[in-house]
């Protein structure tokens, strides 16, 4: 018999696992879905199968992808756990057996030495592949119909011992280009960068030293450079097997950005320098010759992190705000400069990744307009940055919004013109919506409404995958 889970502040609400897998087909939708609107929108989260086996993180869970498929206008939904090696394990187990992160105090001693991944972040299509990803494992293939398991992807190369939840789909070469941290072993400044053509072949690999170990969960890329942000939010196995935290808040190592040309060897990575901030999740970056703009959700604190003693950090400000790094590569100067963009606190930044890399018009975010950011995200922002307008649509209660993802018209429609799409969570009702917005009147409300009876936990990730692909 399972041990039922502790009382835990990312184990209860809509953080909450569900504990079983579903279909739902032909779902009853409020309003109309666009005909035009086909494709599956794939969510990726934690929903640990099992209570965890002493400390837990909200990162820590088992992945579980949420499917919603839309098809002349009617809408189905499936849900899997991804069985990861570390699923499978505890599923025959009955239990956890990994601590949280891989955590060897508190794992089975016979898990020494096996795979503790938990693909739990992001899910990606690329090269005819469907990838649960999380950026300490390789990524897992996942059937895109059925969601079972096809197991690992390393790209033919022993090299690929890890990979980001976040690389970047370059929308003129169609090429994915990647990053991992910690590439020398768990807790590791070591990193590597990577490039895999539209085709699912590896064309570039090279490793390079971070100026510290630390927890690198995104990166950026234009057309013609990458940008790798080392921000203190550290890493350390030192603390870890001396019981502290692995990963903590050390702003006296400042902030560096190395930046890298595309097309350039690795002994040319440049770094600069910057004042302590924490950044989750960019929004989008490009280049104008040798000048980078890169706007990003910038925290002056890293939150959900503890200092390394493990006491709670007490900066107050732990939400982020949108803002905008610019590099000056001909400037005679290590550093660059801030600027806010948005006075209005949000994450999880998304926009047309058409523009992936390139200078673009519209953003998209989840953003807080409660003064207690604990409630979750109230609302979905749009703003214009050729206008600098910004539209809102808030949710009522405490409901709350995920992660928007645009989906465009067509192929080849203009910026911005799509939907967005979030999954929103029903408070009174303790289900689930998938909300359809025209992308620029989010103020009118959702055009369609999916309307589950289960729910979707609060989770990270998604991406749209278009019928034809």
């Amino acid at each position: 018999m399972s041990k039922p889970f502790p009382e835990h502040q990312y184990l209860q609400g809509n953080f909450a696992p569900v504990s079983f897998e579903a279909e739902a087909h032909d779902l009853p939708v409020k309003g109309e879905l666009p005909r035009e609107l086909n494709g599956t929108l794939y969510r990726n989260g934690p929903n640990p199968q099992f209570a965890p086996r002493g400390f837990y993180h909200w990162f820590a869970g088992d992945g579980m992808l949420h499917a919603f498929n839309i098809e002349n206008g009617k809408a189905s939904y499936r849900n899997r756990w991804v069985r990861t090696p570390k699923f499978e394990i505890e599923n025959k187990a009955g239990q956890a057996m990994f601590g949280a992160f891989g955590n060897p105090l508190e794992s089975d001693p016979s898990t020494f030495g096996k795979d503790g991944g938990v693909a739990n972040t992001n899910i990606v299509w690329h090269a005819g592949k469907l990838m649960a990803l999380e950026e300490g494992h390789k990524p897992f293939e996942i059937d895109p119909v059925s969601l079972a398991p096809r197991g690992y992807q390393d790209y033919a190369t022993a090299q690929l011992s890890r990979m980001t939840a976040h690389p970047k789909i370059d929308p003129e070469t169609g090429e994915m280009v990647c990053f991992a941290y910690g590439n020398d072993g768990p807790l590791t400044a070591g990193m590597a960068y990577y490039v895999i053509d539209k085709h699912g072949k590896l064309t570039r690999f090279d490793r390079f030293q971070a100026p510290y170990a630390a927890m690198v969960h995104d990166f950026l890329v234009t057309r013609d450079f990458v940008l790798f942000p080392i921000m203190p939010l550290t890493a350390s196995m030192e603390r870890a097997m001396s019981g502290k935290p692995a990963f903590a808040w050390e702003p006296d190592k400042g902030t560096h950005i190395g930046v890298l040309r595309r097309d350039a060897p690795i002994e040319t990575l440049r770094w600069f320098k910057g004042d302590p901030s924490y950044v989750f999740h960019p929004m989008n970056a490009w280049n104008e010759g040798n000048k980078i703009m890169a706007d990003v959700m910038e925290y002056p604190v890293a939150p959900l992190f503890p200092n390394p003693d493990g006491s709670v950090t007490q900066d107050a400000r732990r939400t982020a705000n949108l803002t905008r790094w610019t590099f000056d590569l001909d400037a005679n100067s290590d550093g660059f400069t801030r600027q806010a963009l948005d006075d209005l606190a949000g994450e999880f930044p998304r926009f047309d990744e058409r523009y992936a890399g390139l200078k673009y018009r519209h953003g998209y975010y989840a953003a807080h307009t409660s003064d207690n950011p604990n409630v979750g995200f109230k609302a979905l922002a749009h703003i214009d940055f050729k206008t600098g307008k910004r539209t809102l649509h808030s949710q009522t209660g405490d409901d709350a919004v995920s992660e928007p993802v645009f989906v465009p018209r067509s192929a080849n429609a203009e910026e911005g013109d799509g939907w967005l799409l979030s999954v929103v969570w029903r408070d009174a009702d303790k289900r689930s919506d998938l909300c359809v917005f025209e992308a620029q009147d989010l103020a009118a409300g959702p055009i369609a409404t999916v309307q589950l009876t289960t729910r979707v936990p609060f989770g990270f990730h998604g991406n749209w995958r278009p019928l034809a692909q």
